[in-house]
């Protein structure tokens, strides 16, 4: 969704069998928002009371930030053949399970 929204294709992420029957303008608002939502800062992600607004109304958002579990590509030369590898951050997540005695 990123790569899409950032080379201006984001509407490739239309389903085709809904594309017809939506309203362009309110899938792409959406799609925007949970971009919003996404971004690898929290101090920069919309609160949830922020987000229903943004959905609600037609207010200007903000451009979105890259997300924080976005793998990124760069180009590598090596024997003056350039090459792509894949960079990926090492992000971890821990699940507490918190029970009554």
């Amino acid at each position: 969704a990123w790569r899409l929204w950032k080379e201006e294709k984001a509407l490739e992420l239309i389903d085709s069998t809904i594309k017809e029957s939506c309203i362009i303008s309110e899938v792409m608002r959406c799609i925007h928002v949970s971009l919003l939502c996404v971004q690898q800062y929290p101090e920069d992600r919309p609160t949830m009371a922020s987000v229903l607004l943004m959905l609600a109304s037609e207010m200007d958002l903000d451009e979105p930030k890259e997300p924080g579990f976005f793998p990124k590509w760069v180009s590598i030369e090596a024997n003056s053949q350039p090459h792509q590898c894949e960079v990926s951050t090492n992000d971890e997540l821990t699940v507490t399970s918190l029970d009554g005695r």
